[in-house]
């Protein structure tokens, strides 16, 4: 249910070279509406490989693919959490013919645009429409599509930098979160929409047919093509230099060596090591509610477009959440509001579980449509989810900008966002590994049992042929949502003081030593 937007958070509160990159005059934006409006295409176009990356778990459901294979696809996720990685040498490396930034960045979107076309010929095969799903191949190739997202990030970031007048540059956390977002729903919810011929006979058709307005090797032959000419234009059409109002100085080549050795000089600070500690296990009491839940709901027959519908109408609650919340995080105590939230996270996930399990009663057959009541139920979930994820979400964001060493406040704010992104990673990818194994299931054959646990697809195959049915007996979801609230509620035990303490240090504790800024 949590839906991620690509490690992205660090856009609130990125700094960079040790000076806050929100403008430091009056915004005027005379002049600039063209970097504007580039950088928000561009950080559009960011967001469609994240989009795709969230349908496809929900088109796999349907066609039969095991919680594990579910596992495995979970990993194209992983990329944008840990871009820090090769962000140092993408900050670095670089053809000064070329541009600082379009010597990463037209490249990037070329490869994306040709992996777009190759998904394109082949999706429909690898998706499982002439045989199983190649979830290797998957994997593989939208992994590879969020790692050159993630790349393509790294370089729009910096170029946002420049490209705009200081006054303006705060306008790029804006284009950042409105393209990105604007991406993802292009390619998430409307693309979900479009693709479904039930939604499309229901709502947009007078004559029913097989198959949607948009097939998936259509969008992404679509798609793949506005990468490539966009990506040409860019390269032809605009010129990656500094600022043209002489505002800006000009960014240094910075030294790779010196970049990895600053992340590691504040990872051997004894108050992140305890941060660190907190960032990567605090998110395992919810991963069972986060990552199977939606797929659960497929599972049952909800159709995956009205799941993804859901998204507009919390969309304005998405948008008065961190104004409302922010009130109580701007203090020197912002991580009371996060550990506050915790036990309603938890206790949320028995809340889903009740959904999952009823909805089969409530909607029998949801080919026929969702019931009203059963619309409003979904909803009341989701935004009651909402509210528990944005608490943590702003309250640890806030904590972030209180600690961070302003000199080094980029490397150090990005730092603590990666590791924050990886331990909601682990733990999702981990639940949706063990809900095959904690499931038993059993085939039947009118009221005689046969000796088969249809644990296996040779077993589903050879209870079927026999004239049985794999009846579940006992959902490994059910089991992992309490597993997960045990160990939220034992952590927070633990987590609880730990986070006072932190809290506690006075903000000299955070800052590296003067040798080393």
């Amino acid at each position: 249910m949590e839906r991620r937007k690509g490690g992205k958070e660090e856009e609130s509160s990125k700094i960079e070279n040790g000076e806050a990159i929100h403008a430091h005059s009056k915004t005027n934006v005379k002049g600039d509406e063209a970097n504007i409006a580039l950088l928000l295409f561009l950080y559009t176009l960011q967001g469609i490989p994240l989009g795709l990356s969230a349908a496809i778990p929900m088109i796999l459901q349907n066609r039969g693919v095991t919680y594990k294979q579910q596992a495995q696809f979970s990993f194209v996720n992983w990329p944008f959490s840990v871009k820090l990685l090769w962000a140092p040498i993408v900050d670095s490396m670089f053809s000064s013919k070329i541009g600082r930034r379009k010597s990463w960045l037209i490249p990037t979107q070329y490869l994306i645009g040709a992996f777009m076309l190759l998904l394109s010929s082949q999706v429909n095969r690898w998706l499982g429409d002439d045989g199983d799903p190649n979830i290797e191949i998957l994997t593989l190739l939208f992994c590879s599509l969020n790692f050159l997202a993630a790349t393509q990030d790294v370089a729009v970031d910096g170029w946002a930098l420049t490209m705009l007048k200081k006054c303006n540059v705060g306008h790029a956390s804006t284009c950042n979160s409105v393209g990105q977002t604007a991406g993802f729903f292009f390619s998430y919810v409307l693309f979900m929409a479009l693709e479904s011929p039930t939604f499309c006979n229901n709502y947009l058709r007078s004559v029913p047919e097989k198959e949607g307005l948009v097939t998936i090797s259509g969008f992404l032959y679509f798609w793949g093509w506005i990468f490539l000419v966009t990506t040409t234009l860019v390269a032809v059409l605009k010129s990656d230099q500094e600022s043209h109002d002489g505002e800006h100085q000009n960014v240094p080549r910075r030294d790779l060596k010196n970049a990895y050795s600053l992340l590691i000089e504040i990872l051997k600070l004894k108050p992140i090591k305890l941060l660190v500690l907190i960032l990567l296990t605090a998110k395992i009491g919810f991963s069972a509610t986060d990552s199977v839940m939606t797929l659960k709901l497929v599972e049952t027959g909800i159709p995956k477009e009205q799941l993804g519908l859901m998204a507009v109408p919390l969309i304005p609650l998405q948008i008065a959440l961190p104004l409302l919340i922010s009130k109580y995080t701007t203090g020197p105590r912002p991580l009371d509001l996060y550990v506050k939230a915790i036990p309603y996270r938890l206790l949320f996930g028995f809340v889903a579980a009740f959904v999952v399990w009823i909805t089969p009663y409530l909607v029998p057959n949801p080919k026929e449509g969702l019931p009203t009541s059963y619309y409003i139920l979904l909803l009341v979930c989701y935004s009651l989810h909402q509210i528990c994820v944005y608490s943590m979400f702003v309250a640890i964001m806030a904590f972030f900008a209180r600690i961070s060493d302003p000199l080094v406040g980029g490397t150090y704010m990005t730092l603590l966002n990666t590791v924050t992104n990886l331990g909601g990673n682990w733990p999702a990818t981990l639940a949706l590994w063990f809900v095959d194994a904690l499931t038993w299931k059993q085939c039947t054959e009118g009221t005689n049992e046969i000796v088969n646990t249809c644990s296996n697809s040779t077993e589903t195959e050879w209870c079927v042929k026999s004239g049985g049915k794999c009846i579940t007996t006992i959902d490994g979801y059910y089991i992992e949502t309490l597993v997960c609230a045990v160990i939220g509620f034992i952590w927070l035990s633990w987590g609880k003081k730990k986070i006072q303490h932190i809290q506690s240090l006075s903000e000299h504790s955070w800052k590296l030593p003067k040798q080393i800024r």
